[in-house]
Order: structure tokens, then C-alpha cells, then sequence
């Protein structure tokens, strides 16, 4: 696969002058500077087919890697992980990548999909880590993980998921729905106009809330605002709304195929249930899980300390 390296203020390859009435768009949907997600070196990589993909690193170069991959919903970002990154970038080399569709990586329109995710987070570990490493994915980016694992066994050393999705037992959307969702978000007018309703602040506040313990971080808020106002902000989460980025059996499918050493950090959320974790407990030897108490859904930033704590001994344990 060829790459090629893009520098902190590089753009993807092939990229051309922008029309005036593209400019006046993006100018229009934007408004709002993204700063850094943590404090660390800011790269990107690119390929052919999943274009610019922006990454943070930091850390010792010959520490064992350690990679961070945020969640999918309206706004998420690499911010989501920064309790993690900041915990182990002294002992750690650890790696945080925005996937497609977020950050600052590329955020074109195009068809953003479960297999485009899992083979972004295999080509970062292949063309930019370049060694087996510890991964932790949050929610729905945990079967994107599970995913890429599965195609590429030999880039994982162990997989930890932060209140992951796809344990739930509520069925979910046909691909025929998904499409006639995705027609819906994306007519004229009423797509964007929906997705800005969303990613005001008081929206994106209303829903911190439902998965936060207490009051959320004004830290949170705020870089989920930014990171839902850059230009193509809106393509990739149209895709999350419509339920196509969501595989329908992710236990059969997916997490009941990984033979490597799976940790799994919950306790309640508002947007997903486990009633199907009990029974892959039971029959994976492989699969541990520790209840970090109480949480609504955001683990690493609800009870940090617990989440350090649950990693730490899973690593230990031989696994790592």
C-alpha cells in the first residue's frame, strides 16, 4: 500500500483548488478553529482509497504501542480518549488516530462504512505503528476493532473496548432502512439542517448528560461543538444516524471469532445495553470484563483511575 506522509499542516494527495462556491460552503459550515485533541505530535498518512487519516502520538519510540481509537456518533473525536493518552504517554508509545469522516482527517462525502473503519484502523497499525500493539477501542468503534482484528491478527496483541455496542439484544435496522435513513438525512436543506439542531450546544450538552454521571466536563462539550463544525462535519454521522456503520449480529459475527485477549469496561449506558455479554463471558476463555462503577457510558473520563487500574492489571496478567 502506498502512503504517503502529510506533516502536521500537510493535505491529503490529490487535492485541487476548491471552487468558489465550495469555498463559500465550507466557509459557511465551519466558523469554528479545531484545536489539538491532546497535547502531541500531530501526523497524518495517506492511501489511495481512505485518503488523509490524522494521528497523535507521543512516548518513548521503543515502548510497546499502545493505540486509542474514539468513538462513532454526531460528534466524537480523539478528545474522547485523552485520559488515556495522557496516562500512558510517559511509559507507553501511544498512538491516537481519527478515523474517516473526523478531526482532522479527511471528511469528504463518500460511502463511510463498517469494513472502511476496520481497514483504517489495519492500515494505521500496519503503515504508521508498524508493531503488534494494545488497542482500546470506545463504543461503536469496538466492533471496528473487532473488525480489523479479525483480518489481521498478527497487528493485535490484546483488544480492550470501552462500552462497547453490538451486545444488545434490540434488533437493528434493516440495510434496506439504513439506505432509505440515509436518503432522508441527505436531502437538501433538511440533512444539514437536522445535524445542526443536533451539534448546538445545548444539544450536544443534553446528551453528554444522559452519559455522564453527574455534571459533564465543559472541556467534553466544547470540543465535541468544534469538532462538529469543520467543513464535512456532517457526512460520516449521517451514515451513524441511518445505522449503517452498526454490523446487525456483531456477537456472532465479530466478537465471538477473536481468539486474542479481550477486555471489556462497562457498567450502564444510555445508548447501548449488554445483555448478550454474560454468555460470551461464559464460553470465551479469552474475554474478561470489569464493571467500573458508577458510569453512564464515557468509562475513561467518568472514573479514570478504575479504568487506569482495569488496564493495567489486564496487561499484567500476561495478556499485554
Amino acid at each position: 500500500m502506498e502512503i504517503q506522509s502529510a506533516g502536521k499542516t500537510g493535505h491529503a494527495a490529490g487535492s485541487g483548488p476548491l471552487t468558489h462556491a465550495h469555498q463559500s460552503a465550507q466557509h459557511r459550515e465551519q466558523g469554528v478553529e479545531l484545536p489539538d485533541a491532546v497535547d502531541a505530535s500531530r501526523d497524518s498518512f495517506t492511501t489511495t482509497h481512505l485518503k488523509e487519516i490524522s494521528y497523535y502520538a507521543a512516548g518513548p519510540d521503543d515502548a510497546p504501542p499502545l493505540v486509542l481509537i474514539h468513538s462513532i456518533n454526531a460528534a466524537p473525536s480523539a478528545f474522547e480518549m485523552k485520559p488515556l493518552f495522557d496516562q500512558y504517554r510517559t511509559t507507553r508509545r501511544v498512538y491516537a488516530p481519527e478515523l474517516p469522516g473526523f478531526g482532522h482527517s479527511d471528511r469528504s462525502d463518500r460511502p463511510y462504512s463498517p469494513e472502511l473503519y476496520a481497514n483504517a484502523i489495519n492500515a494505521f497499525l500496519t503503515n504508521v505503528v508498524k508493531a503488534p500493539a494494545d488497542v482500546v477501542a470506545y463504543s461503536l468503534s469496538s466492533e471496528f476493532a473487532a473488525r480489523a482484528a479479525l483480518a489481521a491478527p498478527e497487528r493485535f496483541k490484546t483488544l480492550a473496548l470501552l462500552s462497547p455496542t453490538g451486545f444488545s439484544d434490540r434488533r437493528l435496522p434493516s440495510g434496506g432502512v439504513g439506505n432509505v435513513l440515509h436518503g432522508f438525512f441527505t436531502l437538501p436543506g433538511l440533512g444539514q439542517g437536522l445535524y445542526q439542531l443536533l451539534t448546538k450546544r445545548p444539544s450536544i450538552r443534553h446528551f453528554m448528560r444522559k452519559s455522564y454521571v453527574g455534571e459533564p466536563p465543559e472541556e467534553l462539550i466544547d470540543y465535541a461543538y468544534a469538532t462538529s463544525h469543520q467543513p464535512g462535519a456532517r457526512h460520516a454521522p449521517y451514515r451513524f444516524l441511518a445505522g449503517q456503520l452498526f454490523t446487525r449480529d456483531a456477537v456472532g459475527e465479530l466478537y465471538r471469532k477473536l481468539d486474542l485477549p479481550v477486555l471489556v469496561i462497562y457498567d450502564r449506558d444510555a445508548n447501548v445495553s449488554f445483555e448478550l455479554l454474560p454468555d460470551v463471558l461464559a464460553t470465551r476463555s479469552n474475554w474478561n470484563a470489569v464493571k467500573v462503577q458508577p458510569t453512564l457510558g464515557i468509562p475513561q473520563w467518568e472514573r479514570p483511575q478504575d479504568c487506569f487500574a482495569a488496564l493495567d492489571a489486564f496487561w499484567a496478567r500476561g495478556a499485554g
